[in-house]
């Protein structure tokens, strides 16, 4: 576990704090599940089947190391067994690559970081659609999404944030979510940022005199 209650107490007194001197509506957002690549198993387990054979045929492998009596066969019966004997190799090699992958938990190391960071970007888009932050009246919400498995950190911002902060003022905000999880302090890491981003909307964003939280002030662990 992450967080514990008083965590918990900090990180929704920083969010209130920081909305209090902004229109924006934040909301912070942590997957602590690892995520699983399916794509990466199956992609592995077909090159597997389809290489290891091939290279140990080119190694002098031959069916005989299988059927005793190869060499006694006739060519059709041979060349029958060939292909038997090759593709029940290949099954083989299929279904033990997959299991291999996915038992150790090698899906995530073979794919690429750019991918895994794509997932982790499709994951925090469809987490601000869900959470409500396109539903605000002025198009403030902002979403801190942090994947403590890949140690990949977003913002995200609602329309009329984004036409007035640029990408780069987001800089800091995400630097102090990824560090506090590398330093084993993601409490301390989200405080921090929740403080960097209310000071970037209000810089943008002055609170409004008909302004109303409209949106959770809570952590939300996935």
């Amino acid at each position: 576990m992450l967080f514990n209650d008083t965590d918990r107490a900090r990180i929704a007194a920083a969010i209130a704090a920081a909305e209090a001197t902004t229109a924006g509506e934040i909301v912070v957002i942590i997957n602590t599940r690892p995520h699983r690549y399916a794509a990466t198993m199956l992609a592995s387990a077909v090159l597997a089947a389809f290489i290891l054979p091939f290279a140990a045929v080119l190694l002098g492998w031959t069916p005989s190391q299988l059927f005793p009596d190869w060499d006694s066969l006739d060519a059709a019966t041979r060349e029958a067994h060939g292909i038997e004997a090759f593709a029940a190799v290949q099954a083989l090699l299929y279904l033990a690559t997959l299991a291999l992958v996915g038992f150790a938990r090698l899906d995530r190391i073979l794919t690429p970081r750019g991918l895994r960071r794509d997932r982790v970007h499709h994951a925090a888009m469809t987490q601000f659609r869900a959470r409500g932050l396109t539903a605000t009246a002025g198009r403030t919400g902002v979403l801190l999404y942090l994947d403590e498995a890949e140690h990949v950190a977003e913002v995200i911002a609602d329309d009329a944030v984004f036409k007035l902060v640029s990408a780069d003022d987001w800089g800091a905000t995400i630097a102090a979510l990824v560090a506090g999880i590398k330093a084993g302090r993601a409490a301390d890491g989200l405080v921090d940022a929740i403080g960097r981003a209310g000071a970037v909307l209000a810089q943008h964003l002055p609170p409004r005199p008909d302004d109303v939280n409209e949106l959770p002030d809570t952590l939300i662990e996935l």
